[in-house]
């Protein structure tokens, strides 16, 4: 996962399945592609929404983190700092 590209968070929420196709989210500072997902229909699943951090929205879930090995990792969050 070294080889990834970075994106900032403004770059992460055009990609939330309405600006453009892609629909990704971030955890953990990993960005995954979760368009083919029919749960991410429209960039919304459930509460949450595409195109963001979803590192501490995780504890609301039904799931583990586990959920995201199902999915393509695309990038990486670039620091803010």
């Amino acid at each position: 996962m070294n080889n990834l590209r970075e994106y900032t968070t403004q770059q992460l929420a055009l990609r939330n399945g309405q600006d453009r196709e892609e629909v990704w989210c971030a955890y953990q500072g990993i960005i995954y592609d979760v368009s083919k997902s029919r749960l991410w229909k429209s960039g919304k699943h459930y509460e949450h929404w595409a195109g963001q951090d979803l590192t501490h929205e995780l504890g609301d879930a039904p799931h583990t983190e586990s959920v995201f090995n199902r999915f393509t990792a695309v990038g990486k969050l670039k620091n803010s700092s």
